[in-house]
């Protein structure tokens, strides 16, 4: 008979153990959220480019930032979130950004036959701004789940820069009055814990219509893909 009784208290204690383990994995803590730093690495894109625009070399972009994550939901597993970074991406390709001789910018496809490019690329330089709906399926205590994250991404250019090296002299310009100084596109970041592919496609264009190839606007704009990695 004490046998039994010490069986059943050893069954009954360590029943409530195991629910209390249970009840961990899916206790919902209100104050649960994500906010995360973010960093991202890039390879960028040109697109609707003109006739005999093409790039070059590896074309980069590094993002980071961080994002203030606003759970809608009783899970907390959905959220909306915005964030501030700053970000710096770089374009190869075979155009020339020079000074006119009346003090405009000039833009003209570089001619390989009779120039050689040793670099040629512009750089702009952006705080941005992205806004976010996001999905996980990670709870208070689970830090590795899956995510899709979507939204948008406003970014405004406060410098931007071109630089040719090749075998004529070297031009270096920057300030160009002709970059849109507003940047804004579409995101979409998702992945498996720290690991994350992301893709950002540009809404507008990166050039003002004043910037003119051949005599029409360059109505180009950016597609970065590459990784996106966040950090609590």
């Amino acid at each position: 008979m004490r046998s039994a009784i010490l069986f059943v208290l050893g069954c009954g204690f360590t029943s409530l153990i195991w629910a209390q383990q249970v009840a961990d994995t899916t206790f919902v803590d209100q104050k649960y959220r994500e906010d995360q730093f973010y960093f991202s690495l890039t390879y960028n894109l040109l697109g609707k480019v003109p006739n005999d625009l093409k790039q070059s070399g590896f074309s980069s972009g590094v993002h980071f930032g961080v994002i203030r994550d606003m759970p809608i939901n009783a899970r907390r597993n959905k959220a909306v979130g915005i964030g501030l970074g700053l970000s710096t991406n770089s374009y190869n390709q075979n155009v020339l950004i020079s000074k006119g001789s009346d003090g405009g910018i000039d833009y003209d496809i570089i001619d390989e036959r009779i120039i050689t490019i040793k670099r040629n690329k512009f750089t702009t330089y952006t705080l941005e701004m992205p806004l976010q709906y996001r999905w996980r399926t990670s709870t208070a205590v689970d830090y590795k789940f899956w995510r899709i994250y979507t939204g948008i991404k406003l970014g405004y250019v406060f410098y931007n820069s071109s630089k040719f090296t090749g075998s004529v002299k070297d031009i270096k310009l920057n300030g160009i009055e002709d970059f849109n100084g507003l940047q804004y596109g579409l995101t979409l970041s998702a992945g498996y814990s720290t690991w994350n592919f992301h893709v950002y496609y540009g809404l507008n264009t990166i050039f003002k219509d004043t910037a003119q190839l051949n005599g029409q606007a360059m109505d180009m704009n950016s597609i970065k893909i590459g990784l996106m990695f966040y950090i609590l």
